[in-house]
């Protein structure tokens, strides 16, 4: 039998320390109203103590608080049926909102209630995939389908590893994607500005370097000054784009980990259903005005792998994946096809691209160089294993896939040399599509061409070129003047200064 003398300890204290997690020293909990301004003003427990209050809202939320003023949301609570009280603790204070931690009590609390042990659960967690394993997994697959797995590996790196890669599958909350989701487009603005100063102090030293040589030249002119390059931003950066895409990936790799034939994970989806940052549309094209500059500066492009990809992009307005990773063996060039399987599509849809003269006569070109170098190599009686890009007509041997990964080199020589401005290499395919729409072709066709499942991704063609609605409202207005019987004005065209032409309506012209 214990005894309770005074001056030892207390009943209170006894039964305080009977309770799981409990020590000698630690109160018993007080309870307070969990409010984000009433547990701003909580002070440090005492020096070796921990305080624990209790939400008088959510049956068993608490929140301990160190004696170096650390603030815990736990969970404690006892599976329906009997068995021993569990403590599940699940975040910290500030990170952890007095709302969120709530919502998580009441889901533990319905568990509990079901007879279901929240500890149980959380032991089973620890055999897991972790987020890490799952794109490992997820970008093996990506690879096999060479569905543009380079940027994507970008987007992981960047953006999704850093935070979620040591979690395990089940630890990922909708609600932390969400908070993480709105607070990227800021980092990203941040590590670019990083990036850009980094490039700059770079810069600046390679010129202090070469100016330091420059000084010392006891020979030849003094090289002139290069000019400064300044680079026109092809759109305005808010870092929403990349944010978007960086939720994308995390919703489509719990969606593979949830597919039955593989099954790491029961789900429900943690990056499914929250809302994008809404972009608009970009409706930039290569104009009439423009495209004779636009071609005379993909002429002078010194690389002619890049060159053709670009003039290949072009003519058959396929997406620059597909373009970049196209293989020999899905070319017909006698009957001008091309095919490409769905499971490199966008769509998933395996989609036949017609090909223009001159997009195969281009190809026939690359062809004859394959064939000419593999020609070469045998004559020199050099023996080697095939190269894996040869399958590709845009091979790359410095690439890990055997192909090139996209022109942004060329691109950016092709923007330094003209006044093209705003224009990324994706506005190829939509130039295709609004020079189709510009001549006449309906959006049916259109969009067969480029590949769209709906008639709505192919609508903004017909509405990037001003010059058949214009000339199709001046139209119907002449009709309605001519309905009215109303005069049109005679149109006076110069010839030379001090002459013109009259054309009168019905007769002959003569000098005015």
């Amino acid at each position: 039998m214990v005894a309770f003398e005074s001056g030892s300890m207390q009943l209170s204290d006894f039964y305080a320390n009977l309770l799981p997690g409990r020590y000698p020293g630690e109160q018993m909990a007080k309870a307070l109203d969990f409010t984000i301004r009433q547990i701003e003003v909580l002070p440090p427990a005492p020096a070796g103590g921990r305080d624990e209050y209790k939400d008088t809202k959510v049956q068993g939320l608490y929140l301990r608080v160190t004696d170096k003023g650390v603030k815990t949301f736990s969970f404690v609570g006892r599976p329906k049926g009997g068995g021993k009280p569990e403590r599940e603790t699940f975040g910290k204070f500030p990170l952890v909102k007095p709302e969120e931690a709530r919502n998580r009590a009441r889901e533990l609390g319905g568990q509990l209630a079901t007879g279901k042990s929240v500890t149980a659960a959380r032991r089973a967690r620890k055999g897991e995939m972790t987020v890490a394993e799952l794109w490992e997994a997820y970008y093996a697959d990506i690879k096999a389908t060479n569905k543009s797995p380079e940027s994507t590996k970008e987007v992981w790196d960047y953006y999704v590893e850093p935070m979620w890669a040591r979690r395990r599958l089940s630890e990922v909350a909708a609600v932390d994607v969400e908070r993480w989701h709105r607070a990227l487009p800021a980092k990203i603005m941040q590590r670019r500005a990083e990036k850009e100063a980094e490039r700059e102090a770079a810069a600046r030293a390679k010129r202090a370097e070469i100016d330091a040589r420059q000084a010392i030249r006891r020979h030849g002119p003094v090289p002139k000054l290069r000019p400064e390059v300044v680079r026109k931003a092809a759109k305005p950066i808010t870092g929403k784009g990349s944010a978007n895409k960086a939720l994308e990936l995390l919703r489509a790799m719990y969606f593979f980990a949830m597919n039955s034939m593989r099954a790491f994970f029961p789900g429900p989806n943690p990056a499914s259903g929250h809302q994008k940052f809404k972009q608009v549309d970009r409706t930039r094209f290569v104009r009439s005005d423009e495209m004779q500059a636009f071609f005379e500066a993909v002429a002078q492009e010194p690389n002619g792998t890049l060159r053709d990809a670009i003039l290949i992009a072009l003519f058959t307005g396929q997406r620059r994946a597909n373009v970049v990773g196209m293989r020999w063996d899905e070319l017909n060039l006698d009957r001008r096809e091309w095919t490409i399987a769905g499971e490199v599509m966008k769509n998933g849809d395996p989609h036949v691209a017609p090909l223009t003269p001159e997009a195969v006569e281009i190809l026939r070109a690359r062809r004859e160089m394959a064939d000419l170098a593999v020609a070469a190599r045998r004559q020199a009686k050099v023996v080697q294993a095939p190269s894996k890009g040869e399958q590709f007509v845009f091979p790359s041997e410095r690439s890990e896939s055997g192909h090139i990964t996209d022109f942004s080199s060329a691109w950016r020589r092709l923007l330094k040399t003209t006044d093209l401005d705003n224009l990324i290499p994706h506005d190829l395919r939509r130039t295709n599509g609004s020079w189709q729409a510009r001549i006449g072709s309906s959006l049916l066709l259109i969009g067969k061409s480029l590949a769209h499942r709906t008639s709505e991704a192919t609508e903004i063609y017909a509405q990037l070129d001003l010059d058949p609605v214009r000339a199709s409202v001046e139209t119907a207005t002449s009709a309605m003047l001519d309905a009215a019987g109303v005069k049109v004005a005679a149109k006076v065209i110069p010839l030379r200064a001090g002459k013109a032409v009259k054309k009168v309506p019905g007769g002959n012209a003569g000098a005015a």
